[in-house]
């Protein structure tokens, strides 16, 4: 299968979300979907749907639609699911403690490993399986341990100096959840941000933006 290795982060940010609504598919029991059909259940068009894939290769057949589990196989494998990927979670608090109960890693092709916290009344305690150590022995165990990435939900203050523990140990990836903006100065280190503010704050304006049409609207003449 021909990949570029030049694709363009919309494209890569669409990946996931195909990945999911093709499980939901094969879950229902779904074997072939069309571009024209799977682009409807996403709000996408086939059109687009057609590019995205051609950025990896040849899907499908024309007239012939895709074999749900097989694209779901390449797009995992694109997505790298199968690659054996580790996470720890740096924090154990409402919100990481949150994470570690419910978030599926598993599923997502990531085996959490561990996590680490300060507090004194969590460390040596496990969570939903997960064992919990103190933070002040997060190095001997990434040396101990291969792992791909750290979660961190730790509080702002501690936000940039955790990274920087977690680059310097070896982790290539930083899934950041503090609301923190961590500077990285490697290239070979990847730092993804999730700010739930940013996504409330989407959904404000799409609902503000619907609320002035409906205004409009009723300001017209009947």
């Amino acid at each position: 299968m021909k990949r570029n290795t030049r694709v363009s982060t919309a494209v890569i940010r669409r990946l996931p979300r195909y990945y999911r609504q093709l499980s939901e598919l094969q879950e229902s029991g779904v074997v072939r979907i069309s571009s024209n059909a799977l682009g409807k259940s996403m709000g996408l068009t086939a059109s687009q749907i057609r590019q995205d894939l051609f950025c990896f290769g040849g899907f499908g057949q024309q007239g012939y639609g895709y074999k749900v589990d097989s694209l779901k196989e390449e797009i995992g494998d694109i997505l790298g699911i199968n690659q054996g990927h580790t996470i720890v979670v740096l924090g154990t608090g409402n919100l990481g403690r949150a994470i570690i109960e419910n978030f599926k890693f598993s599923s997502n092709g990531f085996q959490l490993l561990a996590a680490f916290d300060v507090n004194e009344r969590v460390v040596g305690t496990r969570i939903a399986g997960v064992p919990v150590y103190h933070a002040d022995s997060l190095e001997a165990f990434l040396g101990e341990n291969q792992v791909s990435v750290g979660l961190l939900t730790v509080p702002i203050a501690a936000a940039q100096e955790m990274g920087d523990r977690l680059v310097a140990a070896g982790v290539r990836g930083i899934w950041n959840f503090t609301n923190y903006e961590i500077s990285c100065v490697r290239d070979d280190v990847v730092v993804e941000s999730v700010h739930f503010s940013d996504s409330l704050l989407a959904l404000s304006y799409m609902i503000t933006q619907r609320e002035d049409r409906e205004e409009e609207k009723k300001g017209e003449p009947q």
